[in-house]
């Protein structure tokens, strides 16, 4: 029998991306909890829920009426403490010609001046007082504390709100743009790292630029960029948080959803990769079949930790220039000859035959000839 034809591919070196996929979830890039901070009841919610706010924007009103008459109170409280002040003034001025003429004692005089310091520390006093009570019914106005999209309400209104508590009212994100966090085991970083710094693989310049999968699987039309990794290792899970941002123009992505990223962290020069299909992987590890210049199949053990697309990045047990089996393994054995052929992947164009000695037309003089012989050498072997 002759040797099994087999699909093979030679391996070259070429630049590859390094790219991982990873999981991770979108969070906003600002949330703020809107919480009432004084006691009373929700008059009126003043916003759309679900839609965009501005900062400052009005959000619900609180009953004001208690804080009025709080402020009003504070206000004459320091109108009662001026009128006192002037008087002690006054006095304390009088009694000062007076000293010095024995007319008054030094102790009244002394009680003169202290009366007039205390009374303009009870102005003071009912200054900040009237701050308070301004402050305060300020509070009963709960305005956007960040411009971004607003949740749903939590109190309606006629609910009393802030009894013994900063009550929640809802929560405001921005969301535009927006950030994905995720997380990648410390040992890839650690193994990429060391990559770098030896020259097997060349950095990124400029950030990495990051992909992002919906949960449909469809990849998000922009793209975002690479802010930062956290370079200590969660005891628990064994991995480095890392953070991207994309930029979220039209609210389709939704703070909370579950994602999943590709990063670009660096491009290997020379690379060695195989198909997917040619990896064979048992108890003892990975391996590759191989036709040797003797055109016998031989097994190359191998180490691909990663898979980039549909090919494995092979980073021992390849020179270059081996002729990997990806078609027929299944034909051959290990010492057996095997003839090699280029592999075709499915769905490519087959290689151009050679073309053939051109026959007679069949409307052509010939064509029919050729045809009348045919016929009579048929009728010959019926007969």
């Amino acid at each position: 029998m002759p040797p099994p034809e087999v699909g093979v591919v030679t391996v070259t070196p070429s630049a590859v991306a390094i790219v991982n996929e990873l999981p991770g979830r979108l969070e906003g890039v600002r949330t703020a909890e809107v919480r009432a901070r004084v006691e009373g009841i929700v008059l009126s919610r003043n916003y759309t829920e679900g839609g965009e706010v501005k900062a400052g924007q009005v959000m619900f009103r609180i009953d004001p009426a208690s804080y009025q008459a709080q402020l009003a109170s504070a206000k004459a409280q320091l109108e009662r403490a001026e009128a006192n002040a002037v008087s002690a003034r006054q006095k304390a001025e009088r009694y000062k010609p007076l000293v010095a003429a024995n007319a008054v004692s030094k102790q009244e005089y002394d009680d003169a001046v202290a009366a007039a310091g205390q009374a303009n520390a009870d102005i003071a006093a009912a200054k900040a007082a009237v701050t308070t009570a301004q402050i305060n019914l300020g509070y009963t106005t709960v305005t956007a504390p960040i411009s971004g999209r607003a949740g749903r309400a939590l109190v309606t209104e006629g609910a009393l709100v802030g009894k013994g508590e900063a009550t929640k009212l809802t929560l405001v994100e921005q969301v535009d743009p927006i950030w994905v966090t995720f997380t990648q085991p410390a040992a890839e970083v650690t193994r990429l790292r060391r990559a770098i710094e030896s020259g097997a693989v060349k950095g990124v310049d400029g950030g990495a630029k990051v992909h992002l999968y919906v949960e449909d699987g469809r990849e998000y039309e922009q793209t975002g960029k690479l802010l930062f990794s956290d370079m200590t290792v969660d005891p628990t899970t064994g991995a480095i948080t890392l953070r991207a941002q994309f930029p979220n123009p039209k609210r389709e992505l939704l703070s909370g959803t579950f994602v999943r990223v590709k990063i670009e962290q660096g491009v290997d020069e020379n690379a060695m990769t195989v198909p997917q299909r040619a990896l064979i992987r048992n108890a003892q590890g990975a391996s590759v079949l191989v036709v040797g210049n003797d055109g016998n199949v031989a097994a190359l053990p191998v180490k691909a930790p990663q898979a980039i697309g549909d090919r494995w990045i092979v980073t021992e047990g390849l020179k270059g220039g081996e002729k990997v089996i990806v078609e027929g393994l299944q034909k051959v054995k290990v010492g057996a000859p095997a003839k090699a052929v280029p592999f075709q992947p499915a769905g490519a164009p087959a290689p151009a035959k050679q073309a053939s000695e051109p026959q007679p037309a069949s409307g052509s003089k010939a064509g029919a000839k050729a045809e009348a012989q045919a016929d009579a050498k048929s009728d010959a072997k019926q007969g």
